[in-house]
Order: structure tokens, then C-alpha cells, then sequence
């Protein structure tokens, strides 16, 4: 039978109908899932944000509860900062923060949800939609040696130094981490060393010792370097932390270094058993100090040429030995078996040294130059070669003045090499060693946003 006009008509208004409630899902499918798209990408930049500025909060204390405490203040502020209410009619909830201490290393978990409200999608039963998001950050478990310049050039800039130096342990973790405070000028004194089995630092002694530090001296960077490295292999390799790390502070080039020295008069320097007393020597070759001590501390008369006087070491030093050895066995300075670091560098080396430091002023001056520049480049790439990161922080104009013998380059190009960074000097670069970090300061008010750049890096957020 034939259909009538009539039920065509009302077949029509039919499939029109279910069409216009088809067309309209799809369109509610498109704005509010769109709507909802944007949240979402929005929560989880905040959950992110939220972990991160978590696990940067945890040093905030010390105690584990109060370090847990910081995290969670920390992660509710920025989770509100990046995530605003009412955010495409969204109503973003945090809705946890777990933070899991073990060990060294510190796990945060972060959850949240942003219910909203739809439109044309009612039409398909739906009232809202939430969209959620989770975000995983962990600090990992940290060995860290801080080594302080207190030469005396950074006499008048002292306040500051301190002030930053204090800054920055305070972002790192008393329960968690370890930490060894190291400063040198003419040679290096370690304030505290570091735990060797059990985890965390005493804050509040190393900020009492920076509070004492005197500033005097010349710059015995290679004295700093050997024992931040010493104190990090002082632990066990099945009791050290995953990340291990050297930040190294200074405001000049090198300018001095230590060694069991050989003498024009073996007895000039001995101590009460008749062994060899090691000293620390600087380019002005004006004085002999004491190795342990950062200050100038004599051992006795004929381990020094008086800065007052005539002389100059070069006339009671006979020559620079071939291996650094300042921290051999007094018994045995020159032990074989000992040698890491040459002191005397062959022709064609980029600095050469000869072992020459009695026939001239400038001879004597070249040598010992050479030397203490090359020797804390040579320790921190053995350090890098062990896994350990160096990041560097210099400050002042001086450092990007070049030497009065090494007429290429920097103090910066030093430490640049020391942290091992692209844009040092090609000869020191090495890919396939861990990459630090460098960081200038030109003047003291970058100090602290410098050393506040190193702790962010330091920490190595990873997920």
C-alpha cells in the first residue's frame, strides 16, 4: 500500500528530530569535551608544578613531620597559583599531597581533580564532567661537598659571601642529604666532614663556621678541590647517594698550591721527627705555609721566606715535584703508586711546567701559575670520571682577566672547565663526563639568585 503524505511528513519530523539530538551531542561533544580538554592540560601543569615545588620544599625543616609539613604548604600554594578557580567554570581540588621519605631519597604524589559542569551534552544524560590529573617527582638522595674561597681578595665583599653561602644550605635537607663544608685560601680546612654511613648534615654548625670565616690569602683552589673530592670517596660505594656532587666557590684564578717540596736544604722544612713538613706556595713566592691550615700558619722559620724580608722562595725551594703529592704519607712523599695528578707537564701541554723554581722571579712565577691552574682542572676531571658533578659559581670583573702568564685564558675559563660545561674552552670539554653547571656573579647582589640557580640544578628533579 501506498504511503499518505501525512505519515511521510511525520517520518520526516522524526529523523529530523533524532538528527537535531544527534547534531546537538556532537556539538556538546566538541565544546564541552574541548572546555574539558583545556582543564585537563591545565590540572596537570599544576600537579606538576605542585610536585615540583614540593620536592623543593622538603630541605624546609628538621624533621621529617616538619619537612612533610613544608612539602604539603608548598604544593597547595602553587597548585592555587597555577590552577585558579572557576577555570572554564571548573572547581579545582587538591586532593592529596603524599610525600614518602627513605633513605636519602624523598617521592611526592600528587592528586587533583576539576569537576565542571557541561552544556550541550545534558542532552545525553551527562550533568558534568571531571577531569583529573597525577604527577610523581623524586628528589634524589644527595652527597654533596661545598667548598668556600676565603682568599683575601674577597675581603671586602665577606658580608655577602657569607650571607649566600648560608642561603644556600639552607635548601638542602638536614635529615636527608650529606653534606661536607670545605673553605680554603692559602690551603683548605674542612669545617665538616661529611657522614660517611649515617644520612643529613648539622646546619646549624656549618652556618656557625661560615659566621667565623676570615678572608686572607691567595687562592689555593686545588687545595679545596682534592678534599671535596676525598670526602665524597670517603664513602662507601654501597652506601653512596645516586646523585654526588661538588660546588666550588670562587671570585679568582688560581694562584697557589701545596706539595711535599724539594728543598736546596733538605732540613729547611722537617718536623720534630725529621720528616718533610708539606706547604703551600703562592705566584708572589713570598711565603710557606701550613697545607692544613687556610690561613698563613708557619711551622717554623725555615719553612718560611718572611713577606717582610729580602728573599723570595724561590731561593730555598729547588725545584717543583713531578706529581702532586701534598697529601702522600709524610714517610713517603714521593710514593709511585701515588700519582694521580702531574705537576710538571710535558712540552706541548696547554700550560707547560718545568720543574725550574730557583734560577728566576718570572721562571718561578710561570711554573707555579701554570701549575695551580692546571692541577684543579686535572682533580675535577678525575672527579667527573667517578660520576661526580662539579658545578662552579665565580664572581667579580677579575675573573674574566687574563693571566699574566696564561695569556689565553681566564680564571672563568677554569672554573668553566672544572664544572665541564659546552661553552668552555674546547680542550677541557668532555661529552661523555657528567656536565655541571657554571654560574657568574658580577657583582654581590648575584650571588645569591647564582647560588639559588646551582640548588635548583643541584637537586635534579626527575620524575
Amino acid at each position: 500500500m501506498l504511503s499518505t503524505p501525512h505519515r511521510q511528513r511525520g517520518a520526516v519530523a522524526i529523523m529530523v528530530a533524532i538528527g537535531m539530538v544527534v547534531l546537538l551531542a556532537a556539538v556538546g561533544l566538541v565544546i564541552d569535551g574541548g572546555m574539558a580538554y583545556l582543564v585537563k592540560a591545565r590540572l596537570n601543569a599544576a600537579v606538576d608544578s605542585a610536585a615540583l615545588a614540593a620536592a623543593r620544599a622538603v630541605p624546609d625543616g628538621n624533621t621529617a613531620d616538619q619537612q612533610i609539613a613544608s612539602a604539603q604548604a608548598a604544593s597547595a600554594t602553587f597548585f592555587a597559583a597555577n590552577m585558579p578557580t572557576n577555570y572554564m567554570l571548573s572547581t579545582p581540588k587538591l586532593l592529596s599531597t603524599k610525600v614518602a621519605l627513605n633513605g636519602g631519597t624523598a617521592t611526592i604524589d600528587v592528586t587533583a581533580e576539576a569537576p565542571m559542569p557541561v552544556s550541550l551534552m545534558q542532552v545525553l544524560g551527562f550533568k558534568s564532567l571531571t577531569p583529573t590529573a597525577s604527577a610523581q617527582t623524586i628528589r634524589k638522595d644527595l652527597d654533596m661537598a661545598f667548598v668556600v674561597d676565603t682568599s683575601g681578595s674577597l675581603y671586602s665583599s665577606r658580608t655577602a659571601v657569607k650571607a649566600s653561602a648560608k642561603s644556600f644550605l639552607n635548601k638542602f635537607n638536614v635529615t636527608q642529604d650529606r653534606v661536607s663544608l670545605i673553605h680554603f685560601a692559602y690551603g683548605a680546612e674542612i669545617d665538616n666532614p661529611i657522614n660517611t654511613t649515617a644520612r643529613g648534615f648539622n646546619r646549624t654548625s656549618m652556618l656557625s663556621k661560615i659566621d667565623g670565616y676570615g678572608f686572607d690569602g691567595p687562592t689555593s683552589s686545588v687545595e679545596g678541590m682534592w678534599n671535596a673530592r676525598d670526602q665524597l670517596n670517603a664513602i662507601t660505594t654501597a652506601n653512596r647517594s645516586s646523585l654526588r656532587v661538588i660546588v666550588f666557590f670562587s671570585d679568582g684564578a688560581p694562584t697557589a698550591l701545596g706539595a711535599y717540596w724539594n728543598y736546596r736544604n733538605p732540613l729547611d722544612c722537617v718536623d720534630k721527627d725529621g720528616y718533610n713538613i708539606p706547604g703551600v706556595i703562592d705566584t708572589t713566592g713570598t711565603g710557606l705555609s701550613q697545607l692544613n691550615d687556610s690561613s698563613l700558619n708557619t711551622v717554623s722559620n725555615g719553612c718560611k721566606v718572611e713577606r717582610s724580608g729580602n728573599g723570595t722562595a724561590y731561593k730555598v725551594l729547588s725545584s717543583l715535584p713531578a706529581w702532586y703529592n701534598a697529601h702522600n704519607d709524610r714517610k713517603n712523599p714521593n710514593d709511585p703508586t701515588k700519582r694521580e695528578f702531574p705537576i710538571v707537564t710535558a712540552q706541548g701541554a696547554y700550560r707547560v711546567v718545568t720543574s725550574d723554581l730557583s734560577s728566576s722571579d718570572s721562571i718561578f712565577q710561570r711554573n707555579v701559575d701554570h701549575a695551580a691552574r692546571n692541577l684543579p682542572e686535572a682533580v675535577a676531571a678525575k672527579a667527573r670520571d667517578e660520576g661526580i658533578f662539579v658545578f662552579t659559581l665565580g664572581m667579580g670583573s677579575d675573573l674574566r682577566v687574563k693571566g699574566g702568564y696564561d695569556k689565553v685564558e681566564t680564571g672563568e675559563d677554569v672554573l668553566k672547565c672544572m664544572a665541564n660545561v659546552a661553552d668552555g674552552p674546547s680542550r677541557c670539554y668532555k661529552p661523555d663526563q657528567p656536565n655541571g653547571m657554571y654560574c657568574y656573579a658580577a657583582t654581590e647582589a648575584d650571588l645569591t639568585p647564582c647560588f639559588s640557580r646551582l640548588a635548583s640544578a643541584i637537586l635534579r628533579i626527575s620524575k
